[in-house]
């Protein structure tokens, strides 16, 4: 998993409650894409007109917005089915980082797996820091020191729990932060062999 240290961006603001997973990307494309494939694909419904081509309303399609790695969203944002892929499609993107009121609870989650840094901030923080999103400044958003910064205007800071966020900085996913007890694992078995020998017997014909 990619390690999240510090991120320096324009902002996109999805300034819209109950963004869900269908619509950061859509079913049909799970069954084709594989993962490093998804990014064009992101916010597909709002990105694309009818006829394929761009729509120049939507925040992602305008400068410097395209390149942003940063997302400012408000309540319930990745609500709805339980898809990584949705994840997958914002991390194909580029967006490191996604700050909102609140998020589906399965999203939270897998973006946690995935190296995206999900942030809750409540709504007039949102609003606060929507105002120099939309004129296009940069944000960094710093996880060593749980730190949002507008340079020259504001720092915030954010609350986020010690263990995912050591997780993150250290771009370990749960099966990673497994492997890094691999010797206590052992030192139980061969403990554990020696009290239930039974357990550990191999089936003789």
């Amino acid at each position: 998993m990619k390690p999240f240290t510090s991120c320096t961006s324009p902002v996109a603001v999805i300034d819209r409650d109950n963004v869900d997973t269908d619509m950061i990307v859509r079913i049909e494309r799970m069954t084709t894409l594989k993962r490093g494939q998804f990014g064009p694909w992101a916010f597909e419904m709002l990105r694309y007109r009818a006829d394929g081509s761009e729509n120049g309303d939507f925040v992602l399609n305008r400068e410097p917005f395209r390149h942003a790695r940063i997302l400012l969203a408000r309540a319930n944002f990745g609500c709805g089915s339980s898809r990584e892929m949705a994840v997958w499609a914002l991390d194909d993107f580029g967006i490191r980082c996604v700050i909102a009121e609140s998020f589906g609870d399965i999203f939270y989650n897998n973006c946690l797996q995935n190296g995206v840094l999900p942030i809750r901030l409540p709504a007039d923080r949102i609003a606060e820091l929507a105002v120099p999103a939309n004129t296009g400044q940069a944000m960094t958003v710093d996880l060593e020191q749980c730190t949002i910064t507008v340079p020259g205007l504001l720092t915030l800071s954010f609350e986020f729990a010690e263990h995912p966020r050591q997780a993150l900085l250290q771009g370990l996913d749960d099966i990673d932060q497994s492997l890094l007890l691999r010797d206590d694992i052992e030192a139980f078995r061969q403990r554990d062999r020696a009290r239930r020998p039974w357990v550990y017997a191999t089936a003789t014909r």
